[in-house]
């Protein structure tokens, strides 16, 4: 590990240091910022208390980060691409990661302050699009070379359809309970059940089923939110320590043949398929290898891409064998051969083709989209670690202002059910999404459903913070960014 800061001056080994311990930091308020939203309803419906149900988020937070793969993870990554990624200096690099870090961090305890569910999510996107469009703009260079447009606008689709999902589907699910269950002790608040039976705990299996699904929603909370951490920790390194972490340096010669034979079955299927795939690929472009740099990712260059990454790969055997500029051209290389599969995928081509496609681009970029187990459980530590912590005021927020009346258990369950099912679709499809938007709008859902009015000055305090997080995220960091550079320039 100590490897990394190898050929490194004092202060930039200092710089990449400080920007591990404040991505571990905004991880870490993190932590209380979101999950407070996970462990809200079982706190307020009194089917936990609360130090307990803060310690059991936490560890299904940790469990979360450990197996919830890495799809999430590299969407943020690829919201810069690779070309800027890769093609910054060292100085430029700690800048542009310092100023959307700070502008993160600053969000996220300004709000939680407040105690404003506004969303970690919005917040760190917000930051690297800032700081991505202002190096465009100081290297004098279009806004699609600063920010990977393209993917922003899926990240930007999920966050807000998610929030839209997550009201009807719980306003629905409740609905549907009260047809079932009429009557029963489950629509009772607190409050109402201690009158009627003296008790406030909720009925045992509405209890059991709060728990759960509490449980449920922190550990896809860590699967979704906990990558966004693992992204933004490898987005440091692979911009600071690009020789260590363009690609991973533990693949095998094994991996190395995997890759290349992936990378030349996908120009056979261009191939087999010329009629429909030179919409997308220019034939007309021989297969040759090119000793050039890429300088920009081209769609139609896919075929020349393909030979000359297949004439690096068989240099080698393993990514140590590379010097630095070629690990960098592999990484460039890998990710613009996918780019142009993903944009074949979406022809239409036999489904047979566009199964096997799918199989090569996962063996394709397998040595570039990866994240050592330090990074993984780093995060998961923090994540877990900032779930037990200052929940307090988020809860506050979720479990009494959102509604005019308490909440009741069958809101509790419906809010949770829907909140732990959506996340978990989006962390298994790689999509990022907002925990606190989705809880949020799945209590308010339940609340409208179930006929108990919604506090209006709250409403209009969360959607103002969800409207301007974005935006003022993105000009925050921006603003650092160009007044850092000048200041060091």
């Amino acid at each position: 590990m100590f490897a990394i800061f190898e050929g490194m001056n004092l202060w930039l080994a200092l710089g990449l240091v400080l920007s591990v311990v404040f991505v571990l930091a905004y991880e870490f308020i993190n932590g209380f910022h979101d999950t407070a939203n996970a462990v809200a309803t079982v706190i307020y419906t009194k089917a936990m208390p609360a130090h307990i149900a803060v310690v059991s988020s936490g560890i299904f937070n940790f469990f979360g980060v450990m197996f919830g793969g890495l799809g999430v993870a590299y969407a943020i990554v690829h919201l810069l691409p690779i070309d800027l990624l890769l093609g910054m200096d060292s100085r430029q690099g700690l800048v542009m990661i310092f100023s959307l870090l700070f502008s993160a961090i600053a969000w996220n305890l300004g709000t939680w302050y407040l105690g404003i569910p506004a969303s970690s999510s919005h917040t760190l996107i917000g930051s690297i699009l800032g700081v991505g469009g202002a190096y465009a703009w100081l290297v004098h260079k279009p806004l699609n070379e600063g920010i990977n447009i393209s993917k922003a606008i899926d990240i930007m689709l999920s966050l807000i359809v998610s929030p839209t999902v997550g009201f009807i589907l719980a306003a629905i699910l409740l609905f549907v309970m009260k047809k079932i269950w009429t009557g029963h002790k489950i629509h009772k608040t607190p409050e109402e059940r201690l009158k009627v039976d003296g008790k406030k705990h909720p009925p045992f299996w509405a209890r059991l089923t709060l728990v759960a699904s509490a449980m449920g929603v922190s550990f896809v909370h860590g699967s979704n939110d906990g990558q966004k951490g693992i992204g933004l920790l490898m987005l440091v390194l692979i911009c600071m320590a690009p020789a260590h972490f363009a690609l991973n340096m533990s693949s095998s010669a094994y991996h190395l043949d995997r890759t290349q034979d992936a990378a030349n079955r996908i120009a056979e299927l261009y191939w087999r398929n010329q009629e429909q795939v030179k919409q997308v690929v220019d034939f007309s472009k021989e297969g040759k290898s090119s000793p050039e740099l890429m300088e920009h990712c081209t769609a139609g260059d896919a075929l020349p891409n393909i030979a000359t990454l297949d004439n690096r790969l068989g240099k080698a055997r393993t990514y140590a064998d590379m010097s630095l500029e070629d690990r960098r051209e592999v990484r460039r290389l890998l990710l613009c051969i996918d780019d142009t599969a993903k944009k074949v995928s979406k022809l239409p081509l036999p489904a047979k083709e566009l199964s096997d496609l799918a199989i090569w681009r996962k063996d394709l970029i397998a040595t570039a989209e990866y994240a050592p187990t330090w990074v993984i459980v780093s995060i998961a530590l923090a994540l877990g670690c900032g779930t037990m912590v200052g929940w307090r005021r988020i809860v506050q927020t979720v479990g009494e202002k959102i509604g005019s009346k308490g909440m009741t258990y069958s809101q509790g369950i419906a809010a949770q059910i829907t909140a732990a099912s959506a996340i978990g679709v989006a962390s298994v499809t790689g999509m990022p999404v907002s925990t606190t938007h989705v809880l949020s709008s799945a209590v308010a859902g339940t609340m409208v459903a179930n006929r108990s009015g919604l506090q209006t000055q709250t409403i209009k305090t969360i959607l103002m913070a969800w409207i301007l997080t974005l935006p003022l995220t993105m000009a925050l960091s921006a603003g650092l960014f160009l007044a850092a550079h000048a200041l060091f320039a």
